[in-house]
């Protein structure tokens, strides 16, 4: 298996980063971030992204998408991550489609994929209830009624809900916290009585919120896929969420590091470029290594996913953990090697950093996935 882009992947590459150079260059999150603005991204650039195909890059073609793969999905991303791009991209078509994809009815999914497709429509995931992510622990209840369910709890770090139209929300139907069995999905809309949503700008200048349910009121046709069994379609939506967001990792690694090396190649110290200081040349050489490895990784799980293969979980957290530390690497060495002025707003290094910081959060930390790794393998 070749861990290379193909032709028509490297040119969807290409496409995206010209597409997010000229349309979303760093200084729109700073425009955005000054402002406070009330959404939180481009409503024009999110519709761009529909007419370009890229919302669409998970969605079959039946239903007006491209009809593509998490490849495919990582190339957009990386280049969002060059870009750091405040968008619903990840929230709604990877993690949500792939919900979607995963366990949807024929009717479900032609009630939302077209309008995902179409940047028309954003829907978002409500998983994790605490500060850190753990899916297994969901206890926001679900009680059976005579017409469907009602939903009673709260649910935090969900991406993108202030915007959200349609949520998909983990619940507990059955068991206790810390089962995996008896945890079922449900389709809510967000505009659903006694659904209250507060929305937060988190550190790196995107969009988070705090979603409570007060006696929600859905109808049985709600539930997404088999009432009680919903893990196995929590783990695929979870795990496209974390190659992605390891691509988006990836991709803002990959712009520290280049604009560390032009500084590099331009400040003066003592009478001479710094970069001719071996322990710096020494520092950047392991830095590029460790992006090499995280890009072989990262597309490794990619295709895995397209695969569906039964080690894509396993193979989802060796990603994620890889991406996020050597993020936090190329962001740290990237403070270093500016000096003071790599602290400065005005150099842009800290968003990178603040960004790796947010995702490395998102969908489990390192920690979080060194410990899924070692409990696939038996210890």
């Amino acid at each position: 298996m070749s861990l290379t882009l193909s032709e028509e992947q490297t040119m969807l590459r290409d496409s995206a980063h010209q597409f997010l150079t000229d349309k979303s260059p760093v200084n729109q999150l700073r425009g955005l971030r000054d402002t406070r603005d009330a959404t939180g991204f481009s409503r024009s650039l999110w519709k761009e992204f529909g007419e370009m195909g890229f919302s669409g890059v998970l969605i079959p073609e039946k239903f007006g998408g491209m009809g593509l793969g998490h490849v495919e999905a990582g190339v957009v991303m990386e280049q969002i991550g060059h870009q750091l791009t405040a968008s619903p991209f990840l929230a709604s078509s990877i993690v949500s489609v792939s919900a979607l994809r995963s366990a949807a009815s024929d009717t479900q999914l032609q009630n939302w994929l077209p309008g995902l497709a179409k940047s028309d429509v954003i829907a978002t995931c409500a998983v994790d209830e605490g500060g850190k992510h753990r899916p297994e622990q969901t206890s926001l209840s679900a009680r059976s009624t005579t017409d469907g369910f009602t939903l009673d709890g709260e649910k935090t770090f969900v991406l993108d809900s202030h915007v959200a139209d349609l949520l998909i929300v983990a619940a507990r139907s059955a068991g206790d916290p810390g089962d995996t069995n008896g945890i079922s999905l449900f389709l809510v809309p967000s505009k659903t009585p006694g659904v209250h949503i507060e929305r937060t700008i988190m550190v790196d200048a995107h969009n988070a919120g705090r979603v409570r349910f007060e006696q929600v009121q859905i109808g049985k046709d709600s539930v997404l896929g088999r009432l009680n069994e919903g893990w196995g379609c929590l783990s695929t939506a979870l795990d496209a969420g974390r190659v992605a967001a390891a691509s988006e990792l990836l991709g803002l690694a990959d712009e520290t590091f280049s604009r560390t090396l032009t500084y590099l190649k331009e400040r003066r110290q003592f009478g001479k470029l710094i970069g001719e200081f071996q322990a710096l040349q020494h520092r950047a050489a392991h830095l590029y290594c460790e992006l090499e490895l995280t890009r072989s990784t990262v597309i490794y799980a990619q295709q895995q996913l397209d695969a569906k293969v039964d080690t894509s979980g396993k193979v989802a957290s060796l990603a994620k953990a890889k991406a996020g530390r050597t993020a936090t690497l190329a962001v740290q060495e990237a403070v270093q090697m500016h000096g003071g002025i790599g602290m400065t707003d005005e150099i842009e290094i800290g968003f990178f950093m603040k960004r790796a910081r947010v995702l490395q959060e998102l969908f489990g930390d390192a920690s979080f996935h060194l410990d899924n790794l070692a409990r696939h393998n038996g210890y």
